[in-house]
């Protein structure tokens, strides 16, 4: 029975309803013979409340998908080829057979497959062709002190290398604790590194890596720094260890409340900071000397104690916890430098989850952070 030519009409109208509904290119005809023009109406909203239901249930389904598969945030070593007798200050740089070496230890006996490296010149040029074979992903900072050739040097080669290992190189430094080591002595270079980068037109986000207190400001009440607004994210140290040594405002964190220190002191920089991504890039516990205690110079307290106990808990405790909230962090350090001690005292040389000395051995606690 042929429909009546307003009928037809209206049905070929929801049909294209439908169509710009779904996006189905082939046309969708409805029919209904003999049926009353209320019925019709009813039984295509009906259809039509379907196609919806099972639109959203298809896209639900697959923001589920997209959740459960997301890659999980990187777990990030700081990397150091100054081992055995090697000292940065003077004397001969770490070979690349060394190097080579020491990446081999990282991803055959450690789940890390990021690191972050400090400097880009004497020999050090060469991690990222070694990182770049292993698949490894790099935080590269850009070694900043205080003279204005060298860092001029560490820029112009930064930029070269950030450029030729694009896809190796995920973030760039300007420095590392310039402000901790010299005040606000040297905040001209900082910003002159920065805006090289930002005229080189590098592809990596850039940031210049300092001490959360640093980051707050120097403030109690954390706040923005005059670098705020010139980073695109930031990298920032926390060690409760030497809070424990030398602040008298967190005087006592023990290795069991380290994460949530780290936790806080990252959700005040944010809040500091709310349009920028913030990232742990330093945290750890030195594993000796065995049993030594940090006392307060303030205070006089000791809560803080040095193991291989202490080390893998606070590692563990903390890439937990920030994996609960999607965000990336990395530990200090993959291998003990035995040159510290002089700056550092006697814990300087046993922050590293593998040893400074041949074989470089890694911790089997930390197999699975």
């Amino acid at each position: 029975m042929a429909m009546p030519p307003r009928l037809k009409t209206r049905h070929f109208r929801q049909g294209q309803a439908i169509n710009s509904y779904t996006g189905e290119k082939s046309p969708i005809i409805l029919v209904y013979f003999g049926l009353p023009q209320g019925i019709i109406m009813i039984r295509f909203f009906l259809l039509l409340l379907s196609l919806l239901l099972m639109t959203v249930g298809t896209a639900d389904a697959a923001d589920k998908k997209t959740a459960h598969h997301a890659p999980p945030p990187l777990q990030c070593v700081a990397f150091s080829p100054y081992v055995g007798t090697i000292n940065p200050d003077y004397g001969p740089s770490p070979p690349k057979e060394l190097i080579d070496t020491l990446l081999d230890k990282i991803v055959k006996e450690t789940p890390f497959r990021c690191i972050m490296t400090y400097g880009v010149l004497n020999g050090l040029d060469y991690t990222f062709t070694a990182a770049q074979a292993r698949h490894l992903k790099v935080i590269a900072i850009l070694w900043l002190d205080k003279d204005s050739k060298v860092n001029s040097q560490s820029i112009s080669t930064g930029i070269h290398l950030a450029k030729t290992f694009a896809d190796t190189i995920i973030k760039l430094s300007c420095g590392s604790e310039v402000r901790t080591r010299h005040g606000y002595q040297f905040d001209g270079e900082i910003s002159r590194c920065l805006q090289a980068l930002r005229e080189a037109k590098v592809t990596q986000p850039i940031t210049t890596i300092d001490t959360w207190w640093e980051w707050c400001n120097r403030s109690l009440h954390c706040e923005k720094t005059l670098f705020s607004d010139q980073v695109d994210w930031i990298g920032i140290n926390i060690f409760p260890w030497w809070e424990n040594t030398f602040s008298p405002l967190h005087s006592c964190t023990p290795a069991g409340q380290a994460a949530d220190f780290h936790l806080a002191r990252l959700h005040e920089v944010h809040t500091a900071n709310p349009n920028k991504a913030v990232m742990i890039t330093e945290f750890g516990w030195p594993n000796g000397p065995a049993k030594a205690e940090s006392v307060n110079v303030k205070t006089g307290q000791r809560c803080g104690v040095a193991s291989a106990e202490n080390q893998a808990l606070v590692v563990q405790s903390t890439f937990k916890k920030l994996a609960q909230e999607h965000l990336s962090g990395t530990v200090f350090e993959a291998f003990s430098e035995n040159w510290k001690p002089s700056n550092e005292g006697d814990f300087g040389k046993y922050w590293g989850i593998c040893q400074g000395e041949p074989p470089f051995a890694c911790s089997k606690k930390l197999a699975h952070p």
